[in-house]
């Protein structure tokens, strides 16, 4: 199929490029030209796993490829997605001005019947908003569907490959724009992934839906923690044994320093935000809201608690993006996490395998970005770690002692043994254990 990707951030960039992957001419559409320069030249504006030589590999089949000529790549189409970005409003809000701007855009583009498709995460009524922009501007006929992404950042790739399931949402009737939305995802769900047609206004739920469950999860497993160390239980085998019941699984119920990034905070606030102007008041994911926030502090209290008072201290912090595998800092815990240290009087000597050139943007000299991970323990009172990366979860413990002023380890995730670290020397403190 011809398909026009308009936006290469994080979606449109694995979009175009696994949709390239399985045979289609894609074509992504940006209007920073500073970022198609890279592109073309094979750079990649982005951290995720497999995806740069994906990129390199569609190139050079020519099956990919990268331009700031929005009306050409639409009118060598037949469909175009719309994944740009839709930032959040104080009040929670999604801004929809970018994907509405592009939408008037394809329909004075276009010159056939083409089928315009909502990936960004977009609130409950935008397909509908799409399609009158483009009416505005055409007399081509034309559908509007919606197709919200599904992808965990560090495992994009696998997950649009290989998804759990297809979410598709078209105008009721439109058999056309269905039929060929099926025809696009049939490939990648050969192993029997189910492609779930919808109207658009249920499609465009979905995913605020989805992301708000898995943020309730973590929110209520980082209570339960809270509680364990209030009883003298252990969170781990709270954890085992409600996994264990096949009715909650295993998914998303390991405690910590709370959740960030780019989707699980947005689409929380977008949910509240849409259920508020719809007359309706979403008690639980308030609380939800509330929980993580006051969770990010969890770290602070157990220092303050050990330390008494934090000023002078130097404190090494192993992990900044919000989960392993990304550079992402979007929401991270690690920043409210570096603030509070830096308020308190302390020093930040701090590490992450591929957040340090965003995280040198954030704080701007604030705090010393370390090359290696044992260089920020050098001397340093304690370690926190708030990202658990691989690399983390093994270390060489004798150096790690040998080069910290005093052996003591704050794991926000939860990655070590505390009989182990106590039988090794550390002092040791955890969530929930």
């Amino acid at each position: 199929m011809k398909i026009a990707v308009v936006g290469t951030g994080y979606v449109g960039l694995v979009l175009g490029a696994c949709l390239a992957e399985n045979g289609n001419d894609v074509i992504c559409v940006d209007k920073d030209e500073s970022k198609i320069g890279m592109l073309n030249d094979g750079g990649i504006p982005i951290y995720e796993p497999g995806l740069e030589e994906m990129v390199r590999r569609n190139r050079h089949e020519d099956r990919l490829s990268f331009t700031t000529d929005l009306p050409g790549a639409v009118r060598a189409s037949t469909i175009v997605f719309i994944a740009v970005g839709t930032p959040q409003g104080e009040d929670g809000s999604a801004d929809l001005q970018h994907v509405l701007a592009v939408a008037r855009a394809v329909g004075r583009a276009m010159d056939k019947y083409t089928v315009v498709v909502d990936k960004s995460t977009v609130p409950v009524g935008t397909a509908k908003k799409v399609g009158a922009a483009i009416a505005k501007e055409t007399t081509q006929p034309f559908s509007v569907a919606s197709n919200p992404e599904f992808l965990k950042q560090g495992a994009a790739i696998e997950d649009f490959m290989k998804p759990d399931r297809v979410v598709v949402g078209t105008e009721p009737g439109d058999d056309r724009a269905a039929g060929i939305m099926k025809e696009l995802y049939a490939p990648f769900t050969r192993t029997g992934a189910p492609i779930l047609m919808m109207d658009t206004s249920s499609a465009e739920l979905c995913k605020y839906a989805a992301n708000s469950i898995l943020a309730s999860r973590i929110s209520f497993m980082n209570e339960i923690a809270n509680v364990c160390e209030l009883v003298g239980a252990d969170v781990d085998h709270v954890r085992k044994a409600i996994g264990a019941d096949r009715r909650i699984g295993t998914s998303f119920l390991f405690p910590g320093v709370g959740y960030g990034g780019s989707c699980f905070p947005k689409d929380v606030k977008a949910l509240l935000k849409s259920a508020q102007d719809h007359g309706y008041e979403f008690k639980t994911l308030r609380a939800v809201e509330a929980v993580n926030e006051s969770q990010k502090e969890r770290l602070i209290q157990k220092m303050e608690c050990h330390f008494t008072d934090l000023r002078g201290r130097t404190i090494a912090l192993w992990g900044l993006a919000f989960k392993p595998r990304t550079d992402d800092m979007r929401e991270a815990p690690a920043i409210p996490i570096i603030e509070r240290l830096l308020e308190r009087g302390a020093s930040v000597r701090a590490y992450d395998p591929a957040a340090t050139p965003v995280a040198k943007r954030l704080f701007d000299g604030r705090i010393a970005l370390c090359e290696k991970s044992y260089d920020a323990l050098i001397d340093a009172d304690a370690l926190a770690i708030v990202t658990e990366w691989n690399e983390f979860r093994e270390p060489d413990f004798v150096k790690m002692r040998a080069l910290l002023r005093s052996p003591v380890v704050f794991d926000g995730r939860n990655i070590y043994s505390p009989g182990q670290m106590r039988a090794l020397g550390f002092t040791y403190f955890s969530i929930g254990r």
